[in-house]
C-alpha cells in the first residue's frame, strides 16, 4: 500500500458517515417516539377502563342486585358477559363492605377485595391505580355505585393486567421498528448514491489526491513565466497568479483582483468578448496602461458549455528581446555555415590538387588562399575593434561569396570597439537583417554587389548599406517595417521589424533611399559611446 492512500476511502467515508448519522437520529426518533407510544397507550387502556367502569355503576343491574331489590347472582353474569364482550382482564363490583360481587374466578365471589386501593372509590371518587391482586399486578379503573336518589351502595373495579399493557406497547413499537429498519435501508442505499455521485464528480479522486493537485497547481501557476487570469462565466476573476499580479502592479493596478469583474478591473481584456463568441484569441496585443502585452485568450468549456475563460499574457518588451536574441543567435550560425561552407570547398579542391601531384599549383593555391583570407581578415580586425561584429562580418563576407555578390566593406570603415556589448547584439540584429535583405535583393541583378560602409564620427556611428539590387517604390518604402509586410512571397515581413524595434532601442534612426532599378540604401544612425570615452 502507498504511503499516502488513506486507509479509508472518501465513498467509504460518506457512507458510513451518513449511514451513522441517519441511525443516530432513527434511534433518538424510536426512543422518543417509543416514549409517547407507551404513554399513548397507557392513556387510551385508562380511558377504556375508565369508561367499562361508568358503565357498569350505572347498569340498573348492578344498583338494583346491591340495594337488595335483585338477586346478587345477577352481578356476575352482567359483569362476565361485559368483560367478554370489552375484552378485560377482570370486572369486580365490591360493596360498601369491600366483598366481592363478582369475579372472573367465581369461587372468588363472596371474599374480600384484595389490592387496599378500593377506599377512595368507597368514598365516591372516580380514578384509576395500579396494584397487585389476585390475578397479579394490574392498571384499575374505579368508579363509585350509586342509587338514583345519591346513596353509594358499592363500587367497580375494571381491571387490565399490567403485562397486557406492556404487549400492547410492544406491539405498538414492532410497526416502530419495522419503520426504523427500513429508515436505515433507505439511509444506507441513499448514503452510497451520494458517495458514489461525489466520487464520479471529483473525478475518482481521494481528497489526499486533490490537495496534492491543488498543491502542483499552485507551484506550476507560480513558476510560469506568463501571467494568468481566469474567469468564471460572469466575467468574475477567479484566478491570478503571481506573474500577472506583478505585472498589474506594474502597470498601477492595486488590489486583491479575485472576485471582481474582469473588465472593470483590468481594462482592454476582451475575455467578456471571449464568453459570448467562445472564440479563442491568440497573439493579439494588449494595452496595459503603457505596458504592451502580448496576449492568448481561450474559453473554457465543460460538457460544451462555456463555463469560463483563461487569457495567458507577457510582456511584449521581453518577447522581443528573446526574438532579438534569436535572430542574432541565427545570423552567426548563417555566418559560421558559409564560412565552413567556403572553406570545405577549398579542402576538396586541395584534395583534388593532391592527388593530380600538382603539388607546384598547390603551393600557389595555399598561398593565395591564405594570402586572401590574411588579408579579409586583416582589412576586416583592423577597422571593426569589435571581435563579434569583426566575426559576423567576415562570416557575412564568405556567405556572400558563397552566393557570387561582391560583399565590399568600405576603406574608411572604423568602428571603435563599444562600452556597451548590449549595442553590439542589436547592431547585429540591424547589419545582419539589412545585409541579408541586400543579398536577397541582388540575386537576380546583372551587377551582384553590396557595400557597407561604418563610420564613427563624434559619437555616432553611421552605417549604409547599398545594393544593386531592382531598389523599392515609395508606397512599398512607408510600409517597409510594418510586422508582416514584404516585397517578397512567403511567410516573410519580420526581419525589418526587428531592425525598427533594435533601433528604437538603441535610440537609433534608419533612412532609405531607392531608385528603381537602380537600387536601394539604408542608412543607419546610432548613438555611440566608445570604451575609451567610458574609461
Amino acid at each position: 500500500m502507498e504511503a499516502n492512500k488513506p486507509i479509508i476511502g472518501l465513498q467509504t467515508k460518506i457512507t458510513l458517515l451518513v449511514c451513522g448519522v441517519v441511525a443516530m437520529a432513527l434511534l433518538v426518533t424510536n426512543i422518543l417516539i417509543s416514549a409517547n407510544v407507551f404513554s399513548s397507550t397507557q392513556k387510551a387502556l385508562d380511558e377504556k377502563a375508565t369508561d367499562i367502569a361508568r358503565i357498569i355503576s350505572r347498569s340498573e343491574v348492578v344498583i338494583e342486585a346491591l340495594s337488595g331489590r335483585r338477586d346478587e347472582a345477577d352481578i356476575q353474569a352482567f359483569a362476565e358477559e361485559i368483560r367478554n364482550v370489552t375484552k378485560v382482564e377482570f370486572i369486580v363490583v365490591i360493596d360498601m363492605n369491600s366483598i366481592r360481587k363478582s369475579h372472573p374466578d367465581s369461587s372468588k365471589v363472596g371474599q374480600q377485595f384484595v389490592g387496599g386501593d378500593e377506599k377512595a372509590a368507597l368514598s365516591g371518587q372516580e380514578y384509576t391505580s395500579m396494584a397487585s391482586g389476585t390475578m397479579g399486578p394490574s392498571l384499575r379503573a374505579f368508579a363509585p355505585i350509586v342509587t338514583h336518589d345519591g346513596k353509594q351502595v358499592g363500587a367497580v373495579a375494571v381491571g387490565i393486567l399490567l403485562n397486557n399493557v406492556q404487549h400492547a406497547v410492544d406491539k405498538s413499537r414492532m410497526f416502530i421498528y419495522i419503520a426504523v429498519v427500513f429508515g436505515l435501508l433507505v439511509g444506507v442505499a441513499g448514503a452510497i448514491l451520494l458517495a458514489r455521485s461525489i466520487k464520479k464528480t471529483l473525478f475518482g479522486l481521494e481528497p489526499i489526491a486533490i490537495a496534492k493537485l491543488l498543491e502542483e497547481r499552485s507551484a506550476m501557476l507560480l513558476s510560469v513565466r506568463e501571467g494568468i487570469i481566469a474567469v468564471d462565466k460572469n466575467a468574475r476573476i477567479t484566478l491570478v497568479n503571481g506573474e500577472a499580479i506583478r505585472l498589474l502592479q506594474q502597470a498601477g493596478i492595486q488590489g486583491d483582483p479575485v472576485g471582481k469583474d474582469v473588465e472593470s478591473f483590468v481594462p482592454n481584456t476582451r475575455l467578456s468578448d471571449v464568453l459570448k463568441t467562445g472564440c479563442a484569441e491568440l497573439d493579439q496585443e494588449q494595452d496595459l496602461k503603457g505596458i504592451t502585452l502580448l496576449t492568448n485568450r481561450v474559453p473554457v468549456c465543460v460538457d460544451g458549455e462555456i463555463a469560463g475563460a483563461i487569457a495567458t499574457f507577457r510582456d511584449k518588451t521581453e518577447i522581443r528581446q528573446l526574438a532579438e536574441q534569436l535572430t542574432g543567435v541565427r545570423n552567426y550560425a548563417e555566418a559560421l555555415r558559409a564560412q565552413a561552407h567556403e572553406f570545405m570547398n577549398k579542402l576538396h579542391v586541395i584534395l583534388g590538387m593532391v592527388r593530380l601531384q600538382c603539388y607546384d599549383q598547390l603551393a600557389d593555391y595555399i598561398k593565395d588562399v591564405a594570402q586572401h583570407y590574411q588579408s579579409e581578415v586583416g582589412f576586416v580586425v583592423r577597422r571593426i575593434k569589435d571581435q563579434v561584429l569583426a566575426g559576423f562580418l567576415l562570416g557575412k563576407l564568405s556567405h556572400a561569396r558563397e552566393a557570387g555578390v561582391d560583399l565590399i566593406l568600405s576603406e574608411e570603415s572604423f568602428l571603435p570597439e563599444p562600452a556597451d556589448t548590449e549595442v553590439v547584439q542589436e547592431l547585429v540584429t540591424v547589419v545582419g537583417n539589412l545585409v541579408n535583405n541586400a543579398l536577397e535583393a541582388v540575386a537576380s541583378s546583372n551587377i551582384k554587389r553590396v557595400d557597407v560602409d561604418c563610420v564613427y564620427n563624434e559619437g555616432i556611428l553611421h552605417i549604409a548599406i547599398d545594393d544593386t539590387g531592382p531598389g523599392v517604390t515609395k508606397e512599398q518604402q512607408e510600409q517597409l517595417f510594418t510586422k508582416g509586410y514584404s516585397t517578397k512571397h512567403g511567410n516573410r515581413g519580420l526581419g525589418m521589424f526587428l531592425v525598427k524595434r533594435s533601433l528604437e532601442r538603441i535610440d537609433g534612426t534608419i533612412e532609405v533611399f531607392s531608385e528603381i532599378g537602380k537600387g536601394t540604401r539604408f542608412v543607419v544612425r546610432v548613438p555611440y559611446r566608445t570604451k575609451g570615452d567610458a574609461e
